[in-house]
């Protein structure tokens, strides 16, 4: 157990620990995800177009990049257990506020401010489970906090959606806001208190200074743009190319859920001296499946297998936070908001990559060629880290 937290009696206590912390993985996932299949009624509220309403996505995803490092430079004391209180807090209020907006402008507002404490809440819950974490397993127990968010996408997404198309998307903001003022509670009463590693401002931006951490947040922003270009695109593929009914979208988003959930157990079997190899060839891996997407969009049940395996690729998520961990000797609420804009930043260029192909007349499918040079790009940000940590190996023998 890491010095500044109360010692854990038992593995029951632990169970208990890592559902609070993947209780507000889950709701983040819900807050995320469940908004996209919900534009058209939000859109109908407030008699915008369908490319106004997407502006709530934006809103969030802005929210996201801006409250991150905010969140976790201005609590770089705080005890960890306060802060993910606060921040679950923060998830309760601003959710709640978007449930009852009356007009376009104030939900675009409070979707910006929801967007606040999201990378927040997740670097300091994955870092909290990494510090709890034995001797070498901390991408277990971050893959274990991870997997709120994969449960969400296949178990949450889909309810919330059913309560918008029945009763009012107002509703589902409301589960997502109760579910968050729930994992308050949770937090409270289960986490152990456990001290802030750092060491004041100053000493926690100079990890910035690492010459280390560049490429590997590079990996994320540009590799992980590969995921994002495929998953937005998705549904047109299914549409235009393959050419099936619209149902056959949400078994596709269920199949990517549960891909993602396999996924995030099995990369977090992952020793943590490994991290590194396995996302490089976890990268090759993502750019051969991208190209197979191609052709595969012809047929439904190997585009689902598709799906599936690029599901299963969100799993290194919590290998390249791991990564970075082991590059990074200090600054770690830094690293982890840093990462979360990172993944974020991706969610913004895959798309926009995807758009680019579209605009000029390509067929939905020839997105997997884009996402396949975003994730070789990934794979030049692995192999440029790689070389730099070799050298500063050899630096330090020598």
């Amino acid at each position: 157990m890491t010095s500044g937290s109360t010692q854990i009696a038992s593995g029951k206590q632990m169970v208990l620990i890592l559902i609070a912390l993947a209780m507000g993985t889950f709701t983040l996932g819900l807050t995320e995800f469940s908004v996209m299949p919900m534009l058209p009624l939000v859109a109908d509220s407030f008699a915008v177009s369908a490319a106004q309403s997407g502006h709530i996505i934006s809103a969030y995803a802005l929210g996201v990049v801006v409250g991150a490092p905010l969140l976790m430079l201005l609590t770089p004391t705080l005890n960890r257990r306060t802060a993910l209180v606060l921040f679950a807090l923060m998830i309760f209020v601003f959710n709640g506020l978007s449930a009852a907006a009356a007009s376009f402008e104030q939900i675009v507002l409070f979707r910006f401010l929801s967007g606040i404490p999201h990378g927040a809440y997740f670097g300091t819950a994955l870092l909290f489970g990494a510090k709890l974490a034995p001797e070498g397993r901390s991408t277990l127990y971050m893959s274990r906090v991870f997997t709120g968010l994969t449960i969400a996408t296949i178990v949450g997404v889909p309810v919330a959606t059913l309560l918008a198309q029945h009763f009012s998307w107002r509703w589902s903001l409301v589960l997502v806001s109760l579910l968050a003022l729930l994992t308050c509670l949770l937090l409270w009463r289960t986490l152990p208190s456990l001290q802030a590693d750092s060491q004041g401002l100053r000493s926690d931006l100079a990890v910035l200074k690492n010459p280390l951490v560049w490429p590997i947040v590079g990996i994320a922003v540009i590799g992980f743009g590969g995921v994002f270009c495929l998953y937005t695109y998705l549904a047109d593929t299914m549409l235009d190319v393959t050419k099936v009914p619209d149902y056959y979208i949400s078994i596709a988003m269920v199949i990517f859920g549960v891909g993602s959930t396999v996924g995030n157990w099995l990369f977090g079997q992952v020793r943590d001296r490994v991290v590194a190899k396995v996302t490089g060839i976890g990268l090759i891996y993502c750019t051969v499946l991208a190209l197979v997407y191609v052709q595969a969009a012809n047929n439904v049940w190997f585009l689902y297998s598709v799906v599936f395996l690029l599901g299963a690729s969100l799993g290194l998520t919590t290998v390249i936070q791991a990564m970075l961990m082991r590059v990074a000797k200090g600054g770690h609420a830094v690293i982890g908001a840093l990462l979360q804009c990172a993944f974020n930043s991706a969610n913004a260029i895959g798309p926009l990559a995807g758009s680019m192909v579209l605009a000029k007349g390509y067929a939905a499918n020839s997105t997997g060629y884009v996402a396949a040079a975003l994730f070789a790009g990934g794979f030049v940000m692995w192999f440029v880290s790689r070389v730099q940590r070799q050298r500063q190996e050899r630096l330090a023998v020598g």
